[in-house]
C-alpha cells in the first residue's frame, strides 16, 4: 500500500494507537485513526470476539469497510470489519435484508475489526505508525463527489423481483416458525410439568376466530367512537339523561 513520511505527529488518547492516512497521494493533509483492543465486562455480543477485536475511532467518511479492511491487513487476516455510528452491540445482527431497516453510518464512525485470531492484534501493539496510509490511489479508487452521488442513488433503488423474492422467503421463514410453534403448543396442551401446572395455550376447547383486516377496522371505529363519546361531563349527564327518557318510553309503550 503506497504510503508517506508523517511530518507531524497528535498525541493519541490513552489507551490509543494513532494510524495516520490520508485520501490520495497528492495530498499533504492526513487524518489520524485511533485504535485499541475492544475490551467488555460482559460479553454478550458474539459478533466481536475479545481477543481478536480491534475498535476504531474517528474514522473519517471517506474510509469505507473495504479501506479498513486493507488498513489493518498488514498485521494478519481481517475476518470482517463493521463501521457504526456510535460504539455499541453489532448493528448487523437485526436484519438480514437488504431493503428494509437498511442503516448507512454517515459522517465520521466507528469501526470494528475481526482478525481471524488472536496474532492480529498481538502485530499491531508491536507496530510503529510512522508513514500514512493512502485510501485511493491507483489499484483501489475511492468515489467521492457526483460519481459517489451517482452510486448512492443507483443503490437505493429497488428491484421489485429481488424484493419479492426476500418477502417470500421471509414468509416461507415465518410461516415455518408458527407451524412449529403451534404444533409443539398442541403437544403441551394439558400436560403438565415437573410441578404439576398444565400450560394453558392459544388452542383450547373453544378457540378464538382470527381476525381479519375488516373485522379489526371495525372494532377500532368502535373503540374510537367510544373515546369521543360522552368525552365532557355535561355530555355524560345528558346521554345518561336521553336514555332514561328512552326507557321510559319504550316502558309505557310495553304497558299499551
Amino acid at each position: 500500500m503506497a504510503a508517506s513520511i508523517k511530518e507531524t505527529t497528535f498525541a493519541a488518547p490513552a489507551g490509543y494507537i494513532d494510524i495516520p492516512v490520508k485520501f490520495s497521494e497528492e495530498t499533504r493533509a492526513y487524518h489520524c485513526l485511533y485504535a485499541k483492543e475492544h475490551k467488555v465486562r460482559d460479553q454478550l455480543d458474539k459478533t466481536h470476539p475479545l481477543n481478536r477485536t480491534l475498535f476504531v475511532i474517528n474514522v473519517p467518511p471517506y474510509c469505507t469497510e473495504k479501506c479498513s479492511s486493507q488498513i489493518f491487513s498488514s498485521c494478519g487476516t481481517v475476518n470482517s470489519v463493521e463501521l457504526q455510528e456510535n460504539p455499541g452491540p453489532s448493528e448487523k445482527k437485526h436484519t438480514q435484508s437488504r431493503y428494509f431497516d437498511r442503516k448507512i453510518p454517515k459522517g465520521f464512525k466507528v469501526a470494528y475489526v475481526v482478525y481471524k485470531n488472536q496474532i492480529g492484534l498481538r502485530e499491531l501493539k508491536l507496530l510503529n505508525f510512522k508513514k500514512s496510509y493512502v485510501l485511493s490511489g491507483n489499484l483501489r479508487t475511492v468515489k467521492t463527489g457526483i460519481h459517489k452521488w451517482i452510486e448512492d442513488y443507483e443503490s437505493s433503488l429497488t428491484d421489485i423481483t429481488d424484493l419479492q423474492t426476500e418477502i417470500d422467503d421471509f414468509m416461507k421463514e415465518y410461516d415455518k416458525r408458527m407451524e412449529e410453534e403451534e404444533k409443539k403448543a398442541e403437544e403441551e396442551e394439558g400436560v403438565p410439568d415437573e410441578d404439576g401446572w398444565v400450560k394453558v395455550t392459544r388452542k383450547g376447547r373453544c378457540p378464538r376466530l382470527a381476525r381479519t383486516e375488516a373485522v379489526n377496522l371495525r372494532v377500532m371505529e368502535t373503540e374510537k367512537k367510544k373515546e369521543l363519546l360522552n368525552f365532557y361531563a355535561w355530555q355524560h349527564r345528558d346521554g345518561k339523561r336521553e336514555h332514561l327518557a328512552e326507557l321510559r318510553k319504550k316502558f309505557e309503550e310495553d304497558k299499551q
